[in-house]
């Protein structure tokens, strides 16, 4: 039986080696040329704008067109830096507290500031967050938004303060100058803060920094102005004053 299979057909041209080939081969050769061009042309990209060349590329398309920041600048147009200040800044205490909750209790941390500007102007600020800076924040705000002013005089106080808050008590007094600030923890805080250099304290009650603190500052809020203390009494101003007024001095 004769086999059905059709002979298979041969081209009379050149084979797929042969000079045909060799032209394919040449033709894929200039194909890799113009590969080499295109790859010469993405080189010219670069400098004529590409992605870090010197021309309109990402890095200088917003510079040359504005409108194209505005993505960048935020909702509220540019971001603007918070206005410098001479308020001085002290960390009193920063303590680990707890809040017992359903189901076991919830730890965070309070933190107490001080800050002043060293010229009679303070505030005290406590803060409570789940982590330290947080809690720092806080309580720095807090501090900002509450400052008052403390009237002093010659860099201490005017008169005798006593004043008591929750168990602390504290009592304040006017020293000359060379003296400096015979206190410490939150009571030295608070009178170096609001610019007193010379002063005596004593703390009569309890040694909790918070209480002891807020009762210098209530101590320091019941000074009394001497001028406004001598026209109500009738007398001079030197008269009430706890220490000769300094040589030199008008």
């Amino acid at each position: 039986m004769a086999d059905a299979r059709p002979n298979p057909i041969r081209r009379s041209g050149p084979s797929a080696g042969g000079p045909g080939g060799g032209n394919r081969s040449s033709g894929g050769g200039n194909r890799s040329s113009g590969g080499g061009n295109r790859s010469a042309g993405g080189g010219n990209r670069g400098p004529g704008g590409g992605r870090g060349g010197p021309g309109s590329g990402r890095g200088n398309a917003n510079a040359a067109n504005p409108a194209a920041n505005m993505g960048n600048e935020g909702r509220g147009g540019p971001r603007q830096e918070r206005p410098v200040d001479d308020f001085e800044q002290k960390i009193v205490d920063i303590t680990r507290v707890a809040k017992v909750i359903k189901g076991g209790r919830r730890f965070a941390f309070r933190a107490l500031i001080v800050v002043g500007d060293g010229k009679g102007k303070i505030g005290i600020g406590l803060g409570r967050a789940r982590a330290v800076q947080d809690a720092i924040r806080k309580a720095t705000d807090s501090a900002r938004t509450s400052m008052k002013q403390v009237h002093l005089l010659d860099h201490t106080i005017p008169h005798e303060v006593i004043m008591k808050y929750g168990g602390a008590k504290v009592l304040l007094k006017p020293a000359s100058p060379g003296t400096g600030v015979i206190a410490g923890g939150g009571v030295r805080a608070v009178l170096v803060a609001a610019g007193v250099q010379n002063v005596l304290t004593k703390s009569l009650g309890s040694g909790s920094k918070m209480n002891a603190t807020y009762a210098t500052f209530d101590a320091l809020m019941q000074l009394k102005n001497l001028d406004e203390e001598a026209k109500r009494r009738g007398k001079e101003v030197d008269a009430l004053r706890p220490f000769p007024k300094p040589v030199g001095e008008a």
